[in-house]
């Protein structure tokens, strides 16, 4: 077992148990939590919606969550070469985390936006709450004049709410399309350089500094959630929207097609942050207990959500469904709106957005910290020592900055929705969860895995996991993906805006370039091996530490290798 344990050195370890809970907590709950769960809870069936997603909690979230911690913590490695202890033919899905992370980036805009509201909201009068603005159209209603024109259906056709007008006209500046990029927005750009600024400082330290700003932005986030959720009970009509949030309709859940998606994890962030723990940490428990957090924020935040929206479509003399919305269209026009029409707007749109930041801030840094550990760990001589890692830091930062300096033009936010749409695809995580599974399952072995999970937390998984990783989770992913391919659709923008044909031409691409690393690695790989195309396997197969591989690798092949990973350990 010493044998396949690598010595932390330079790479270092959390400085306690909270730091890591604190960061992992701040990685899996993030902008999904506010603005996808609740629409999503209120849409597919409301409170009969919690079943399906109980259940796919179980099935999905606790095993690959425990799946990705436990082969960080056993490797003490990054993503990438974690499999080389593994199956180093796999070692094309660390390459494809490694392509994923790259256009994972892009959701500093989130940030970047969040922090353009939050400096907004400062004003004496909101920006978004009435039309007395430059950036105003003839066609502009205020927030309050909203109520006057609802029940007139043509009126409502011809204006644009002032919220609306704010986000794309004032912070967006949106232009035609993706083929007019046009100029950049320099508020936003200094936005974004203070976001890439304070990311920098929260990792140059490496897991140093992480761990310690994590005990304010993982934290912080909820004091604002619980000032909100105290709040929206207390607005009138707040119990309308909760029981539309809750109120359990089947019809609407059997419209369910696709809802693998709200627990799925693999994007190789749980392998880097779980490589800093000790050997011995009891990841087990933990996998446990911060799922069960994930969902439990989840469900909180649908009630300040939807007890707000109670409260807009009460005072707008609206039905719920009317003003609920998901994504972007909630955090930056919806709710924007609402707050504007309480009390205290100021002080309620300051909330939100620094819960918003901060958890948009958290995700980030969490995900550009696993990456520099994998990049680090891939050259360890190079980027582990003290002053080049910190080089190193400062320079990926810089570069990143420059290189998002399009997604803050009047175009930007095209190129950001074909970012997310295609290069963050579904399609990546349906693939890449069953070769996940399969690999640990059926090469390097299911039971030599639990044993090893024993052997670090003292507690051997239930049967349960042994089933799901073989047989459950690589089935139900390939259905998965064959239900997302059969209900594909094109990216549109507002239902109105097509994209030219190269735009998805390069959205494919980049779907295409995550995926293709698996398959890609291993063909190389096989090239590049000597023997028959069965002993390359075989070698290929087994762990870099392996025994048996090593003799070959020396020369000394002695008898016939099998074809199997099964090593006494």
């Amino acid at each position: 077992m010493n044998n396949l344990v690598t010595s932390v050195g330079a790479r270092g370890q959390w400085a306690s148990k909270t730091e890591y809970i604190l960061v992992v907590a701040g990685n899996v709950v993030g902008l999904g939590n506010v603005w996808r769960f609740p629409y999503l809870c209120y849409r597919y069936g409301g409170g009969a919606f919690l079943i399906p997603y109980c259940l796919l909690a179980v099935i999905f979230g606790i095993p690959l969550f425990l799946l990705e911690t436990s082969l960080g913590q056993f490797t003490q490695e990054g993503f990438v070469t974690c499999w080389r202890k593994v199956c180093p033919l796999a070692q094309g899905i660390g390459y494809a985390y490694l392509i994923l992370k790259l256009y994972d980036f892009c959701y500093i805009l989130v940030q970047v936006w969040a922090l353009f509201y939050l400096v907004s909201s400062f004003k004496s009068q909101l920006p978004w709450a009435n039309c007395n603005n430059g950036w105003n159209t003839g066609n502009c209603v205020g927030v309050h004049d909203v109520t006057n024109v609802t029940g007139n259906q043509t009126t409502m056709t011809n204006t644009t709410s002032a919220a609306v007008e704010f986000w794309q006209r004032r912070m967006l500046g949106m232009s035609g399309g993706i083929e007019h990029l046009g100029s950049v927005r320099w508020e936003l750009v200094l936005c974004l350089l203070a976001c890439w600024v304070f990311c920098f400082f929260s990792i140059w330290k490496g897991v140093r500094s992480s761990g310690k700003v994590a005990y304010f932005t993982a934290t912080f986030p909820y004091v604002m959630l619980l000032i909100l959720l105290i709040r929206g009970l207390t607005l009138p009509g707040a119990f309308n929207g909760i029981y539309f949030y809750l109120y359990p309709s089947i019809e609407d859940l059997t419209n369910l097609k696709d809802p693998f998606f709200v627990v799925f994890l693999v994007r190789g962030n749980l392998i880097a942050l779980s490589s800093y723990n000790k050997y011995n940490n009891n990841c087990y428990r933990d996998c446990f207990f911060l799922c069960l957090l994930n969902s439990c924020t989840s469900f909180l935040a649908g009630f300040v959500v939807f007890s707000i929206l109670g409260f807009m479509a009460q005072q707008q003399g609206v039905t719920v469904d009317a003003v609920a919305d998901s994504g972007p269209g909630l955090a930056f026009i919806t709710y924007p709106q609402a707050a504007a029409l309480m009390p205290l707007p100021q002080f309620w749109t300051v909330c939100f957005f620094l819960m918003l930041l901060l958890l948009a801030v958290d995700t980030h840094f969490t995900v550009v910290e696993s990456f520099i550990t994998t990049v680090s760990d891939l050259f360890p001589k190079v980027l582990h020592a003290p002053i080049r890692h910190e080089l190193f830091v400062l320079v990926f930062c810089f570069c990143n900055f420059l290189f998002q300096l399009m997604l803050v033009t009047e175009g930007g936010i095209y190129m950001f929705q074909l970012i997310d749409y295609y290069g963050v695809s579904r399609f990546c995580d349906y693939f890449l969860a069953p070769c996940e599974c399969l690999v640990i399952s059926w090469i390097f072995g299911v039971d030599r895995f639990m044993k090893i999970i024993k052997d670090m937390t003292g507690a051997k998984p239930f049967i349960m996991f042994k089933l799901l990783w073989k047989y459950i989770i690589p089935l139900v992913s390939l259905i998965s993906l064959i239900l997302f391919i059969v209900n594909f659709k094109h990216l549109k923008i507002n239902d109105w805006y097509v994209y030219p044909d190269w735009a998805y031409a390069l959205g494919w691409m980049m779907t295409i370039s995550t995926v293709i690393m698996v398959p890609l690695w291993a063909v190389i790989q096989m090239c590049r091996t000597a023997g028959t195309f069965r002993e390359r396997l075989s070698v290929l197969c087994r762990p870099d530490e392996d025994p048996v591989r090593l003799k070959r690798a020396t020369g000394d092949e002695g008898t016939d290798v099998a074809l199997t990973a099964d090593v006494t350990l």
